[in-house]
């Protein structure tokens, strides 16, 4: 297995879609034969970034306001970038992120409904500009995902299914948005057939 250049490559969907399952699978066959991905995930992987998360979706703080929260996102994304995204791609290493810049878009841009343009801006800002090489969108319907989680729910998944409704409407347009660097996968396949898809298109691009 040759890479000459690390890829940053995200996984996106509502929660309960599998997308943290098959960011881990892409991560454990890159890594086979000699390390050449990292994992991480959002909001989180920095000490920083970990205590916006805990904060973030912390049951009990109903009181946080949608601006701050796409601020509290968008400011640990900052950390991680910065601190562990960059680096290892400069290294020659993919990054495999379990949500980036497109879930602050879906969230707080389609779930909570703050200007979208605006929020764009805010993740340049936040990100150093960095866009994903590739985006994989796996698309479950709402009520679906809310089948397959069986414990205590976060802060955010508390809003219930017409948040996730609204969330996953605002991931399909921005699968049309940025085509280029968007796939969308049928969530409610086999994760044998996702992992197979999910590589199938990674080859296509020469990434591996």
């Amino acid at each position: 297995m040759s890479i000459s250049k690390g890829k940053l490559i995200t996984f996106e969907g509502i929660d309960g879609s599998g997308k943290s399952t098959q960011a881990k699978r892409l991560v454990d066959y890159l890594n086979k034969s000699k390390e050449t991905a990292i994992f991480v995930r959002e909001p989180g992987g920095t000490t920083i970034s970990e205590e916006i998360r805990d904060i973030l979706l912390n049951r009990h703080l109903e009181d946080i306001n949608d601006r701050t929260e796409a601020l509290l996102m968008t400011g640990s994304r900052s950390q991680l970038t910065h601190e562990i995204i960059i680096p290892n791609l400069n290294k020659g290493l993919h990054v495999i992120a379990d949500r980036y810049s497109d879930s602050t878009l879906a969230y707080q841009g389609g779930g909570r409904q703050i200007d979208l343009d605006w929020l764009i801006d805010l993740n340049k800002f936040a990100t150093y500009n960095l866009d994903p090489n590739i985006t994989f969108f796996i698309d479950v319907i709402p009520e679906e995902a809310f089948n397959r989680k069986n414990k205590e729910k976060d802060r955010i998944e508390m809003a219930g299914i017409e948040l996730q409704n609204r969330v996953r409407d605002t991931y399909l347009k921005l699968s049309q948005r940025f085509q280029d660097r968007y796939k969308v996968i049928d969530g409610h396949d086999s994760i044998d057939n996702i992992h197979t898809k999910i590589l199938d298109e990674i080859r296509s691009r020469e990434y591996i």
